[in-house]
This record gives structure tokens, C-alpha cells and sequence, in this order.
């Protein structure tokens, strides 16, 4: 997965970099599935807006945003949202591939099909 966070208007410390990768693990699960993973982080007043984009692999791309006063509390909710989705967009997945499935014969091997 290619992590990239930015900083819009706010510089993205190390203290910020170590705190949304303890927050990384509750997206372990998805690793595999997840191509990229683009945050950005503004600041307007006193106001941060944090945006993710998350590119899946077979090309799906979603999009999360989050507006909080507290930038550690916005991380969390981010990362609240962002686990919805992933587990949303994985179901999609496995139910489509699972209507896929349903609707092909199993044919045993060495049979000829009439």
C-alpha cells in the first residue's frame, strides 16, 4: 500500500506521521486490497479538514472527509469512516464475485458438457 499524506496550510509533523500510523493497523486487514492511500490535511482558522482517497485494486476509488477542531479527534473519526467503507466496498466485492460464482456450472473433471 502507498501511504502519502500531505499538509495544506498545516505542516504534517512527525508527531501527526506517528499518530495516523498507530491508527494504520485498523486497516492491516485490507492491506492487500488497498493500492494507494492519499491523505490530506488542511486547516482553516481553526478548523481541519482531513481527506482521504483510497484506490482499490480492481480500480474502484473511494473518497472520506472529515472536519473536526481537534486534529487528533478528526484522525479518529477519519479512521472510523475509513473502516466503513473498506468493509462496505469488500462486500460489494465478495457478493458480486459470489453471483458470479452462483451462476457458473461445476463440471466434474474429464466429463464432456452437452
Amino acid at each position: 500500500m502507498n501511504v502519502e499524506i500531505k499538509g495544506i496550510h498545516v505542516e504534517v509533523t512527525q508527531g501527526v506521521r506517528d499518530y495516523i500510523d498507530t491508527k494504520m493497523p485498523r486497516l492491516d486487514y485490507a492491506r492487500d486490497m488497498i493500492v494507494d492511500f492519499l491523505m490530506n490535511i488542511s486547516r482553516e482558522k481553526s478548523l481541519f479538514k482531513l481527506e482521504t482517497t483510497m484506490n482499490f485494486r480492481w480500480g474502484a476509488s473511494k473518497h472520506v472527509g472529515v472536519e473536526n477542531f481537534d486534529m487528533n479527534k478528526g484522525i479518529d473519526e477519519l479512521f472510523d469512516k475509513l473502516e466503513a467503507v473498506v468493509e462496505k466496498e469488500k462486500s460489494r466485492i465478495k457478493d458480486h464475485h459470489a453471483a458470479e460464482g452462483g451462476s457458473h456450472k461445476k463440471q466434474e473433471p474429464g466429463t464432456v458438457e452437452e
